[in-house]
């Protein structure tokens, strides 16, 4: 028995509302022709991930700054226009932003 199932069973006389779903997040990330720059850097001898070249609007690219770092389990800052990620994580990020339906060019290393 799934939830819907169970609510119903519970609440048999509500009605649920159909124009009241839930648009996820990536669906509003807008997509460009140029491809996102993913290097990598050290600093104060520390590894760390950079990502620029997103031509879209700051909240978007905060959002996919967050979505990286949730999805990655790590920290990181969105500052100057770069996402910047605690670790050496080139190969992963660009697999997810690929799945996303970025055009991702990988410099340095």
């Amino acid at each position: 028995m799934d939830l819907q199932d169970q609510l119903k069973n519970l609440f048999p006389d509500h009605i649920p509302d159909e124009s009241s779903e839930a648009v996820s997040e990536d669906d509003n990330l807008w997509i460009q022709d140029d491809p996102i720059i993913c290097k990598y850097e050290k600093r104060k001898g520390k590894p760390i991930t950079i990502l620029e070249g997103y031509t879209g609007s700051n909240e978007d690219f905060k959002t996919l700054a967050k979505d990286i770092k949730t999805q990655l389990s790590v920290g990181g800052s969105f500052k100057d226009d770069k996402i910047i990620i605690q670790g050496d994580y080139r190969d992963k990020i660009m697999q997810i932003l690929k799945d996303k339906g970025f055009k991702v060019k990988r410099v340095g290393g």
